[in-house]
């Protein structure tokens, strides 16, 4: 397949100009599924290392709608390892139904920021908000790939001071699309208490143009596909949909399983499934 974008690192740079120290690309896979779960990858950079990540970026890598399956699942494994971290946060198709899409995907991606930070700065994320461990539910999958620390290079962990705010590592976010719904959720009932909240912005097409986000992209992608193939897999109920092909949307052979056997559990039932 040929590829006519690749994406770079400039909006990451010109954010850790603005002296954000730590640079999280989102993108969301599942928007307009009419089944399982909507998910946010969130791809983490450390702004000290953005030169060295940029020069390490993985052949191939653009918008993953760009990509064949078969080069989506072969940059998976190298993108969990050039991210410094990374996580897919997840709202369930009933979340979906109960809050609409828009709060779920900005309930997906807080979730993933705040896995993200735990991964990057552990017992500092910890003691800056009380929440408990347990408030990360809702995380599919998250790593980190943190370097190892060097006399010439400290850690934003270790830099950082958690009586001191001016000394608080500063978060900056590109979220792909026109729309700030993280910003939104942030602070919510429902929401996970983020140790960091980022400044987000927004760039429409950010999976083609930033390295960040394209990296979200592919691991949001694969993620939910490997799901969604799965469930087909492992239960009858749901293999008569056809998710094991169309991951959950509305293809034809979809539509015609609902009309003939009706709605599952995992269903969007405030949606227009017919």
């Amino acid at each position: 397949m040929s590829i006519s974008t690749v994406p770079t690192f400039d909006l990451e740079e010109s954010l850790a100009r603005e002296g954000y120290s730590v640079i999280v690309g989102f993108d969301e896979v599942g928007r307009g599924s009419l089944a399982g779960p909507v998910m946010v990858g969130a791809a983490a950079f450390l702004a000290q290392r953005l030169p060295q990540a940029a020069h390490d970026m993985p052949h191939y890598l653009a918008d993953s709608k760009m990509l064949t399956e078969r080069r989506r699942e072969a940059l998976y494994e190298p993108l969990q390892q050039w991210a410094d971290a990374w996580a897919v946060g997840s709202a369930t198709s009933a979340e979906i139904d109960e809050w609409g899409i828009s709060h779920a995907l900005g309930i997906a991606a807080l979730r993933a920021l705040d896995t993200v930070e735990r991964t990057l700065f552990g017992a500092f994320a910890d003691a800056a908000s009380a929440t408990s461990a347990t408030q990360s539910g809702g995380v599919f999958r998250a790593q980190g790939s943190m370097p190892a620390a060097g006399a010439q290079e400290p850690t934003l962990a270790a830099d950082w001071d958690a009586l001191d705010p001016a000394r608080m590592p500063r978060v900056g976010a590109i979220l792909d699309g026109p729309n700030d719904y993280i910003t939104k959720a942030l602070g919510t009932f429902e929401a996970p208490a983020v140790s960091m909240p980022a400044h987000v912005v927004t760039q429409v097409k950010g999976d083609q143009h930033c390295g960040s986000v394209a990296c979200a992209a592919v691991l949001a992608k694969v993620t939910r596909d490997r799901l969604m193939t799965r469930l087909a897999e492992t239960n009858p109920d749901y293999a008569r949909y056809g998710w094991a092909h169309n991951k959950g949307y509305g293809s034809q052979e979809h539509r015609a399983a609902i009309a003939q056997y009706g709605p599952c559990d995992e269903h969007r039932t405030s949606w227009k499934l017919l």
